[in-house]
């Protein structure tokens, strides 16, 4: 299960996007592309759903940076009860992180961050560590946003990683890991699962200098004709229909590229070239991982899913504080403000909103939102020797991360039980997937609802009603308007009154927060 971070829905090739990723378009190609599926619109609480098969607020994570509950077993867990091995290399994110000393901009604190004193305390309570959480082995971050070159919060296991080597970069030593641990696990005749928890392409915008090398003149034209060439693309190659998904303008109320002055488009030009490297970096590693699965012998019956937590994101900092250092290791200041070369070490850079809404095609908002853009996700399943759905095709079925525990469960014949480790679980929400990866359809409409800190939505069939934080509910058929550009709210106000209605209910038995 390989996931990415902040992942726009059109950056992957085979949904539409010019980055270079042909180890992930060839598992599209002989694969299951997803055209409907649903993540919970942040980092933390989709890692949380996706592991558990349940609510985030159903497992702690309501809100970001707290520990994921015992209310809900992860994948890990049961798989690894019922005999099989479990790893993890990457980003974790579902553990407490508090700032050191309770101040996030103290001096203390960014110390710590820096990695300038070393504090004898862990990164969060052990307890919550994967390797506590089914997975046998981790090697990868408790918290969630890193320096690429030198990340903070990095473990192996339970202990922490005091040091990297010259030339380390996060995403490359995640694959590395992901690769040892598959030569590992194929030298023995029990299954595994292997959960490879990219950072990338989340910022702060690091790259290779080799990789953004290749982007350099690539987004020139800016946001909005990068936007219009992804929709003809994805048009063209037969993802949706342009008659269903018509293109919404820009999200929010980015400036016009064409009055940039030539030193700004210069700069957000080179963020987006970042970006791109990053993706690209990311399905380098994709290829040796799929290399290392044909090496052991495991390819064919090995299933490899490929999907991100939430859509591009709009967010820049632009200082240091929680978690962004403020600087390098040995005392060089790190720039987040004014116009730099993103990339190195000694930036700390972001996309930024219009580039998040043009990587978000054919969708609108971002991250964090429950609109289309924040919590629809590129899905693909490779199975080569167990999928039953025409290879290469896509599929309009509704499905969500609460999903992938249930399929996990049942293509592994393992029971989801009332109880683990002497706790109480919550019944599963998901539904499993396996009918979809046997090509047939799932029986009757599917109900998914959301909520981050005020952002919400239901979608009920072929009706979505949704809203921003402290917004009105509106309302979209998606069945013909699944880019939601035509608000009907008004024409249907029972309609409306009853979706929210179903919302509160949800709201109230699972623990979201209610803003109206």
């Amino acid at each position: 299960m390989i996931v990415l971070d902040d992942l726009g829905f059109s950056d992957l090739g085979c949904y539409g996007g010019e980055i270079r990723t042909p180890n992930i378009d060839r598992l599209a190609a002989d694969g299951l592309r997803f055209t409907r599926f649903y993540n919970a619109s942040r980092c933390c609480p989709t890692r949380a759903s996706l592991l558990t098969g349940l609510y985030p607020h159903q497992v702690g994570l309501a809100r970001n940076g707290r520990d994921l509950t015992r209310d809900g077993a992860t994948i890990a867990e049961l798989l690894h009860a019922a005999g099989y091995q479990t790893a993890m290399a990457g980003k974790w994110h579902l553990s407490e992180t508090a700032p050191l000393g309770g101040r996030a901009d103290g001096r203390e604190h960014l110390a710590w961050l820096n990695h300038q004193a070393d504090f004898d305390r862990p990164f969060a309570d052990v307890r919550s560590y994967p390797i506590h959480r089914g997975f046998e082995r981790h090697y990868g971050t408790i918290w969630g946003v890193s320096n690429y070159f030198d990340p903070f919060s990095l473990v192996d296991g339970a202990e922490p990683v005091r040091a990297v080597p010259d030339g380390f970069y996060l995403t490359d030593a995640i694959t590395a890991k992901s690769v040892e641990y598959i030569q590992a696990m194929a030298h023995d005749d029990r299954p595994f699962f292997l959960y490879v928890a990219h950072c990338a392409p989340h910022w702060p915008l690091h790259a290779r200098p080799e990789d953004v090398d290749r982007y350099r003149e690539t987004y020139r034209g800016g946001w909005r004709a990068l936007r219009e060439s992804r929709y003809r693309r994805q048009v063209a190659m037969g993802l949706f229909d342009a008659a269903t998904h018509p293109l919404p303008p820009l999200s929010g109320s980015g400036p016009d590229w064409d009055a940039l002055d030539d030193g700004r488009r210069e700069h957000e030009s080179s963020l987006m070239a970042v970006h791109a490297a990053m993706v690209d970096r990311v399905d380098q590693g994709v290829g040796s991982i799929l290399k290392a699965l044909e090496a052991a012998g495991r390819s064919e019956d090995t299933i490899v899913v490929v999907l991100a937590d939430n859509g591009a994101s709009p967010e820049r900092y632009l200082d240091p504080g929680f978690d962004r250092a403020s600087q390098t290791r040995d005392g060089r200041p790190i720039q987040y403000a004014g116009r730099f070369e993103p990339g190195p070490e000694t930036t700390w850079g972001y996309i930024g909103a219009p580039w998040a809404s043009a990587l978000n095609t054919p969708y609108r908002y971002w991250k964090a939102d429950s609109f289309e853009g924040g919590c629809h996700t590129p899905m693909i399943v490779h199975w080569p020797r167990g999928l039953k759905a025409p290879h290469g095709t896509t599929t309009a079925q509704v499905g969500h991360v609460i999903d992938l525990m249930p399929t996990c469960l049942e293509l592994a014949g393992v029971a989801y039980p009332n109880q683990f480790d002497g706790h109480d679980l919550k019944p599963l929400e998901g539904e499993s997937l396996a009918p979809a990866l046997r090509g047939r359809p799932r029986e009757g409409p599917r109900t998914l609802f959301f909520e981050h800190e005020g952002a919400r939505a239901v979608l009920a069939g072929d009706w979505k009603s949704v809203a921003l934080p402290r917004g009105e509910w509106e309302l979209y058929h998606v069945a013909d308007d699944a880019t939601e550009t035509r608000d009907l709210a008004l024409r249907e106000p029972r309609r409306v009154a009853e979706l929210a209605r179903m919302w509160r209910a949800w709201a109230e038995r699972v623990g979201a927060v209610d803003r109206p």
